[in-house]
């Protein structure tokens, strides 16, 4: 397995194309909808690939894209001691493998080489325990939970717990 950031050139298309499945897929994991992204270019997203202060990574295995993660970093001066780490997925035949894992210490040992970098957040559907048991072993605790945090149609809810890791 080859884990590094993804490059906009040649990755924007794989890309796309799990981003759309993780929505789809697993709604209730992320805070876009399928909907909302469905219909971006590739071109909008070889631009989400070029930013200056999120970095995503991807997990190669024999050539293919299975994994994907991104980490942000705030943007404003009083919060650019801060950064997030979101759009985590792992195609399902693939879980149990260790990707997730890999994917998150690559993304944490990116944010510890950002200077004046002193914290990630993440935020994750309370139920999810793999989830949860593995940020939990990586050195997160949860700081609060919002309940309701998340809406799906037909007026279903789940709660969200909010975890940090202090570098």
């Amino acid at each position: 397995m080859d884990i590094r950031i993804l490059n906009s050139f040649e990755d924007a298309e794989k890309y796309r194309m799990i981003r759309l499945e993780s929505l789809k897929n697993t709604p209730e994991a992320f805070a876009t909808s399928y909907g909302e992204e469905k219909d971006l270019s590739s071109e909008e997203f070889k631009n989400k690939l070029q930013s200056k202060t999120s970095f995503t990574y991807g997990a190669f295995n024999q050539g293919e894209l299975v994994g994907i993660i991104t980490l942000y970093q705030e943007k404003l001066i009083k919060l650019q001691h801060r950064a997030h780490i979101g759009a985590m997925y792992v195609y399902p035949s693939k879980r149990g493998l260790g990707i997730g894992k890999a994917l998150m210490e690559e993304a944490i040992k990116k944010a510890k080489s950002i200077e004046g970098l002193e914290q990630v957040y993440l935020a994750v559907v309370s139920t999810n325990e793999s989830a949860k048991k593995m940020y939990s072993l990586l050195g997160f605790e949860v700081f609060g939970t919002e309940k309701k945090g998340l809406k799906l149609e037909k007026n279903i809810y789940f709660d969200v717990d909010f975890m940090i890791l202090y570098l």
